[in-house]
């Protein structure tokens, strides 16, 4: 018996004839009364995975700050957020129909007043920023653990002095920590208690994920600087930054009075544009250049470009300037640039929540856990491409009966895409029949056993 089956039957043996229970029990460990003697006599040791951003820096120093961002994990949050989940049945491993039960009433209402869209856009937002999201059920309702409070906990029995690393290392829980002030007590939760959602997996972490932000922190640098150098631009009168040299003879006192009068009269957007008068001995010498050019519009294009491509999003999807211009704007080009951010980066975060959800979700014996899209304005056009699909496999059913195989055996492989599974009825198409063999008769019948042709006298 490994570590986690262990654990689970020790919780299963704790929480035995105990009824409906506080936070801590019996959903909920509190770590106080936990820790590792329940175990046994085993010598056990545990290693932990935080993320490994500062969350909140993250949603202060870059969600509310930084516009890209911002507009990109927006764009992200939106599309991801109008998906429904649905249980799609799977046949000989193969996917079939959605169908819904009552048990996707947790995900349609997952807390009060909550949908199955604000639960998706708690999900990306977390993910987004700290690579890991955390969601666990209480109460019939779900609850949603914030990322930088949680810890995964692994541990090894075989190797100890390895944690994490060994070979038999299994992820035992999570750990929730509220850090606010008057928090009083950590919470212990088992792997099939929580659902994780870490859709880039960190590759220096075992199950941790990481944030899409994290590569591109020096762009986002870049941009804010970019951002302050405009502002700092138009701070200072919106002109060129210049070296006014005066008289050696000019004493500090003179200079002095010099300086405050022409920041007077000339510094700040507001004295803009008006006529510099110098007295004797001034001269006044550029040494930059003005917003055009200095060309913020291309240096700060290029910079939301490499933030678009790491977050998965193309530049026009988000309305970036590199994206609205050029031939980028054609409809052939935003059509391709729409399906390629709905099939690279919509539809694998679709498929990774929707399999992380299902732990907290009772899913049918013969089916999974699947979202819905066919009410996603968004992928108006993958309706019609599939409105298409669904024209052509009719098409082929049809050809396909008309040549004389099964109806049940030619469903199956068109919807299977395998023609190995067609089975032939023996009978044909009239078409395909030699001269004077009546209709029904099989091709390979003697004439002579073929049905009976109606007599004319008879019938009169």
């Amino acid at each position: 018996m490994g570590l986690l089956e262990r654990v689970a039957e020790t919780h299963a043996r704790r929480t035995a004839g105990q009824g409906r229970k506080a936070w801590s029990e019996p959903n909920f460990w509190d770590l106080d009364t936990l820790r590792w003697p329940f175990l046994g006599s085993s010598s056990l040791s545990g290693d932990r995975e935080e993320i490994e951003n500062d969350f909140e820096g993250y949603i202060t120093g870059v969600y509310k700050r930084n516009g890209p961002i911002f507009a990109l994990m927006m764009v992200r949050q939106l599309v991801f957020s109008e998906a429904r989940f649905m249980f799609r049945r799977r046949r000989d491993g193969r996917p079939g129909g959605l169908f819904a039960t009552p048990d996707l009433q947790l995900l349609e209402q997952p807390w009060l007043n909550g949908t199955t869209g604000d639960l998706l856009s708690r999900v990306i937002q977390d993910a987004d920023l700290a690579g890991n999201a955390y969601v666990t059920k209480l109460d019939g309702r779900l609850r949603r653990l914030r990322p930088d409070w949680v810890t995964i906990v692994m541990a090894s029995e075989s190797e100890p002095e390895l944690f994490g690393d060994a070979l038999d290392a299994e992820l035992l829980g999570y750990w929730y920590s509220p850090r606010r002030a008057g928090a009083r007590k950590d919470y212990f939760l088992l792997p099939d208690q929580v659902a994780h959602f870490a859709p880039i997996p960190d590759p220096a972490a075992h199950w941790r994920g990481m944030s899409w932000i994290t590569p591109v922190l020096q762009e986002i640098s870049g941009d804010l600087a970019a951002t302050k150098h405009k502002l700092s631009q138009f701070r200072n009168g919106a002109t060129p930054t210049m070296v006014v040299r005066l008289d050696a003879s000019v004493t500090p006192e003179m200079f002095k009075r010099f300086k405050a009068l022409m920041d007077d009269q000339h510094k700040g957007a507001d004295n803009a544009g008006k006529t510099l008068y110098l007295g004797g001995g001034a001269d006044v010498t550029p040494l930059t250049f003005d917003l055009q050019r200095l060309d913020f519009r291309h240096v700060q294009g290029a910079g939301e470009s490499r933030l678009a491509s790491a977050a998965g999003v193309p530049p026009i999807i988000v309305g970036f300037s590199e994206g609205l211009s050029g031939s980028s704007l054609n409809a052939g080009n935003y059509g391709s640039a729409k399906r390629r951010f709905v099939d690279a980066t919509m539809r694998p975060l679709w498929r990774n929540v929707a399999g992380s959800l299902a732990t907290l979700v009772p899913v049918p014996s013969d089916a999974e856990l699947w979202w819905d899209d066919r009410d996603i304005a968004f992928l108006r056009e993958d309706a019609r491409d599939r409105a298409d699909i669904e024209h052509t496999k009719a098409s082929t059913i049809r050809q396909l009966v008309d040549a004389g195989y099964t109806p049940k055996s030619v469903v199956a492989a068109v919807e299977a895409e395998d023609m190995t599974l067609l089975e032939h009825s023996g009978l044909y198409s009239v078409q395909l029949q030699p001269a004077g063999t009546a209709q029904g008769a099989r091709s390979d019948q003697p004439p002579g056993d073929g049905p009976t042709p109606p007599d004319p006298a008879k019938e009169q």
